[in-house]
């Protein structure tokens, strides 16, 4: 239990699960926001990652003005390649969804960890924004030096495992066929007697 509760994400979500027991029967909007980050080696040996942040109102009214903002990628570290790390909406309603995302190009090699996103809403019956946290990503290693893979191996098997399969099963139906079976050879054995 102390590693789980020790995972970033998993602590993310026990304190969204015990805030949405106690906010979510409100009549105002619940805002949670789960942020994904993936990574894609090009062949060019550069890396990508590409960013994914749904936004969720699980509360029981719309927000309004919704913004995010996830300017924790160091432009030292990475630039834009699609996308902005930021956006706005003019409303999220309840049980609605947003999502967006963009891609970025690794500059450095080693280990990253994000930080959540930003989300900031408003409510018509309070005057001051709301913010919103996404969860966090697990720690990226970027540009990491990594096994080659062995495709070699899988394209014969995918190219000549239908032979493979055939000539086995005929040297499988030879050797039954030839070798004699301890059973028979027992009996004949005994009528030797």
């Amino acid at each position: 239990m102390e590693t789980l509760t020790g995972n970033p994400f998993i602590k993310t979500l026990i304190i969204l699960f015990f805030v949405s027991a106690t906010t979510a029967n409100g009549d105002a909007p619940f805002i949670i926001a789960h942020k994904k980050a993936s990574l894609h080696r090009l062949k060019t040996g550069a890396e990508r990652v590409s960013v994914s942040i749904d936004i969720y109102n699980q509360g029981f009214s719309t927000a309004y003005d919704v913004s995010l903002v996830d300017d924790g990628w160091p432009q030292d570290m990475f630039d834009i390649v699609s996308g902005n790390t930021s956006k706005s909406w003019e409303r999220l309603d309840a049980g609605g969804v947003l999502s967006h995302s963009f891609e970025l190009e690794a500059k450095k090699q080693g280990m990253f960890s994000g930080s959540p996103a930003v989300i900031t809403y408003r409510i018509p019956t309070k005057t001051t924004p709301q913010v919103a946290y996404s969860t966090p990503i697990l720690p990226l290693d970027i540009l990491a030096e990594r096994p080659p893979e062995k495709k070699l191996e899988w394209r014969l098997l995918a190219q000549y495992g239908n032979q493979i399969s055939v000539v086995s099963i005929v040297v499988l139906f030879i050797y039954l066929i030839a070798s004699p079976s301890k059973s028979s050879a027992a009996k004949a054995s005994k009528k030797k007697r």
